[in-house]
């Protein structure tokens, strides 16, 4: 659905390339693309009526220097507001009503494996720590747990160390966020009780990816993998690893742009540009049954 406005581009740009030279992780690169923005809008690039088409131009130039697909201009039909988040909140809060919550479905299946999807996305804590801690506890009486992030598009860091906590048994370092300009350092951990029941860390889990897992459902997925908890089955994720906040810079324009970056304990690096690689490479569609056969051999075996 497009919007036409009668569109002020130049205020919009203008705006744009102050937030990512304040805000973006990669200073350098934010010079670079603050200088290209500023050269398109000159050459007339982005003489268009339209908010949604302005979108689609401006997200692709700001990804085209290094790829970060957390870096957008997001268009919304519907007007939002001009608070700073409060256009990703407003969205969320209805996927929220709509999705039990990030949890639509606990199932079990034959041989005492359970499945739990988190979809569409990892909610903030403050909404999610009810849903989420009695999906989980359901899930914990299960032989094996499959976490089936196929459809999450990402969320919230603190919501995914909350999900981890229910499928460990210590109290572990999971990823450390570094904020632009190097000046502050972030550590995650499980947390040392949780709601309810966990699953625990000795039992077999799975975790289901797609190329549309991305974000907090990517470092849900990485950091299950590195730590060796998890088998990731399916396909590599999109490859975004950069929390970001969301600016309003027109009623019907989102800039989001970056301000960290996730380095896990483990591996050093984290999935930006590359994915989560699966342990189990198979198509998205397959990858359920895929899980619950390896789980039910691994449980007979």
């Amino acid at each position: 659905m497009t919007t036409p406005t009668n569109l002020p581009t130049a205020p919009v740009i203008d705006e744009t390339v102050r937030l990512l030279t304040e805000h973006y992780v990669f200073p350098e690169i934010a010079e670079q693309l603050a200088g290209l923005l500023q050269r398109r809008l000159t050459e007339g690039a982005y003489d268009v009526n339209d908010a949604e088409e302005l979108a689609r131009l401006v997200t692709a130039d700001l990804q085209s220097v290094n790829g970060d697909r957390h870096l957008r201009l997001k268009h919304h039909a519907a007007p939002v507001p001009p608070k700073q988040g409060a256009a990703t909140l407003d969205a969320m809060r209805r996927n929220f009503d709509t999705s039990l919550g990030g949890a639509p479905r606990v199932q079990l299946l034959d041989g005492g494996v359970a499945v739990l999807e988190l979809a569409p996305m990892l909610f903030p804590l403050e909404w999610a720590a009810e849903p989420l801690g009695a999906a989980l506890t359901l899930a914990s009486r299960a032989q094996a747990l499959i976490v089936d992030l196929r459809a999450n598009r990402g969320g919230d860091p603190d919501t995914v160390a909350f999900v981890c906590s229910y499928l460990l048994d210590e109290r572990t370092h999971l990823n450390t966020m570094h904020w632009r300009g190097g000046e502050r350092i972030e550590q995650s951990w499980s947390l040392p009780h949780v709601p309810g029941a966990r699953f625990g860390g000795s039992k077999p889990l799975y975790v289901l990816s797609s190329d549309s897992t991305f974000s907090a459902a990517e470092e849900l997925a990485y950091n299950l993998q590195q730590l060796g908890r998890a088998v990731v089955v399916g396909e590599p994720t999109r490859g975004g690893a950069h929390p970001c906040q969301g600016w309003t810079v027109h009623p019907h324009l989102e800039a989001t742009v970056p301000f960290g970056r996730a380095i896990n304990p483990v591996s050093g690096t984290n999935w930006e540009g590359t994915g989560v690689q699966p342990d189990v490479p198979c198509a998205a569609a397959d990858s359920l049954d895929r899980a619950h056969a390896l789980a039910l051999a691994r449980l007979t075996g």
